[in-house]
């Protein structure tokens, strides 16, 4: 899908996505000491703008303009302060600016385009900070709900392990993960993959 593809859906008056922050980014950060962030596909910003209601100096980059104005309107309506960034990560370069944590959330996407994504926001890092993706899970087709149903843009842990090969970071977690899912007939689970990893102080 197209930046103007995506630009028509978040054009829409309501937030496609809700304004609380994922679970897993709740529960991975819990504890950090805020620094610089850097939210990569961030849709509505409602990551960004959770990360600077703690303290963090956050940017935060979406190829949709549609999205990063409702992402606007919201730290606005949050009262914090948030760099927002139009940008295609196919050709964004996040090592220009290392940040101490770097956020990748469901950002389904081929695994030639993918591979690339994935090892630039790993060279986006800081020493001493962390990378955390959470994305759909290629086994959700088949045992999990909702979701991308088309396996072309769906991946392992294990694919995002290697595409951080040789980036330099140490890998603190890389599983499949549950993720309950309200609906009218009642809670379901998705099945996500998350990877969290980590570049070493410098001496």
């Amino acid at each position: 899908m197209d930046s103007a593809a995506w630009n028509r859906r978040y054009e829409q008056t309501e937030l496609v996505w809700t304004a609380r922050p994922n679970r897993f980014l709740v529960a991975e950060t819990e504890g950090m000491q805020p620094g610089t962030a850097l939210d990569l596909a961030c849709g509505e910003g409602r990551h960004a703008v959770w990360l600077a209601g703690l303290g963090w100096q956050v940017r935060a980059v979406d190829f949709s303009d549609a999205a990063i104005e409702k992402g606007r309107r919201l730290a606005e309506a949050n009262g914090v302060k948030v760099a927002w960034t139009v940008a295609d990560l196919i050709e964004f370069d996040p090592g220009l600016e290392p940040a101490d944590l770097v956020l990748l959330f469901y950002l389904q996407l081929p695994e030639t385009e993918r591979r690339e994504v994935v090892r630039r926001a790993g060279n986006g890092v800081a020493p001493g900070g962390t990378f955390l993706l959470v994305a759909h899970d290629l086994r959700n087709i088949a045992e999990g709900f909702g979701g991308p149903q088309v396996p072309d843009v769906l991946y392992t842990p294990d694919d995002v392990v290697a595409d951080l090969d040789g980036s330099g970071l140490e890998i603190e977690r890389a599983e499949t993960v549950v993720r309950p899912v309200e609906t009218p007939e009642g809670e379901r689970s998705a099945l996500d993959a998350l990877v969290r990893a980590r570049r070493p102080a410098a001496l």
